[in-house]
């Protein structure tokens, strides 16, 4: 009771600050419109037929006219109807990998469970023809040319990311982005493909020993176990991502501009980015080689000056 009581609470509370948000850029962001948006897209060098995995940050863009469904909108006309859109979708009731393991009797099922990704992943997640993968908390949707293969095997992934993941199976498309709509290098869950497909060859141990058994349920609600394990939180705590890591968002940031990878410009009201999917994965595993990843030391970055080659 008191449970579920906090719960409702909570919703209520995240409900009002969404609200005062959107009035906040309703009144003081500039306003764009989803043809503005397919064109800035289109500058970025988003092109018909790709297909992209977006990160994104829905209110960099400004106050869009028809919210989150005219950026979804604008996302597809860019890539048109031979093209693929990817995002997360993730579901962390305990709000990390290492929580949501521990919580007992949790079974993730799609009919019923959302997203904690933001107002974007809902959105598109309600969206007509978007297909979800089974994972109790990275699932992955797409819409899109190739959003069944990509999404389909999740479940039968020998891990989060590895093989058969959305994100191994994204790499291996024609003309696949990783798009950064608003957002720096940091958030970037493309990175940790790179990991599960080195194992023990990568260079920092990321993982926990264990690998824990999720269950799931698929859209026709047949019962699955799936493979999670969870980050060492000792070592997350040095990640790209981490608030206090701001110096290796930069480097990685100048590093893929001066390979000549990143594509910049300004979507909407957002600076965002575009990096070919293969080049990028091959550009990260040269990265690794030299003792530069996503959890690098401030003495590794030095050792290594950018545009190194």
């Amino acid at each position: 009771m008191l449970e579920r009581a906090k719960r409702t609470a909570r919703a209520a509370l995240e409900a009002w600050r969404r609200a005062a948000s959107a009035r906040h850029v309703r009144h003081n962001a500039p306003h764009v419109t989803r043809a503005a948006l397919a064109a800035g897209l289109a500058r970025l060098g988003i092109a018909q037929g790709e297909t992209l995995f977006i990160h994104s940050s829905l209110k960099s863009l400004g106050y869009v006219e028809g919210g989150a469904l005219a950026v979804i909108g604008a996302l597809q006309d860019a890539v048109g109807p031979q093209g693929t859109l990817l995002l997360p979708t993730y579901y962390l009731p305990g709000g990390t990998v290492r929580a949501t393991c521990a919580m007992p009797d949790y079974v993730f099922d799609p009919r019923r469970h959302g997203t904690h990704m933001g107002r974007l992943p809902e959105a598109f997640l309600a969206s007509a023809g978007v297909r979800r993968s089974i994972h109790p908390t990275h699932s992955v949707s797409a819409w899109g040319r190739h959003a069944a293969d990509l999404t389909e095997a999740h479940h039968h992934a020998p891990s989060i990311f590895g093989m058969d993941s959305p994100w191994q199976r994204f790499i291996g498309c024609e003309h696949a982005k990783v798009l950064g709509l608003g957002i720096s290098m940091g958030p970037v869950t493309f990175y940790h493909a790179l990991e599960d497909a080195m194992g023990d060859a990568f260079p920092v141990p990321v993982w926990e020993d264990d690998t824990k058994l999720l269950a799931c349920l698929d859209h026709a609600g047949r019962r699955w176990e799936v493979p999670v394990r969870p980050f060492d939180p000792a070592v997350a705590q040095r990640r790209i991502d981490h608030p206090g890591r701001g110096d290796l968002r930069e480097y990685f940031h100048r590093e893929f501009d001066a390979a000549g990878l990143r594509v910049n410009g300004q979507v909407g009201d957002a600076a965002s980015w575009a990096i070919p999917a293969q080049a990028f994965y091959e550009h990260l595993h040269r990265l690794a080689s030299e003792h530069v990843t996503i959890y690098a030391s401030a003495a590794q970055l030095a050792a290594r000056p950018i545009g190194h080659t």
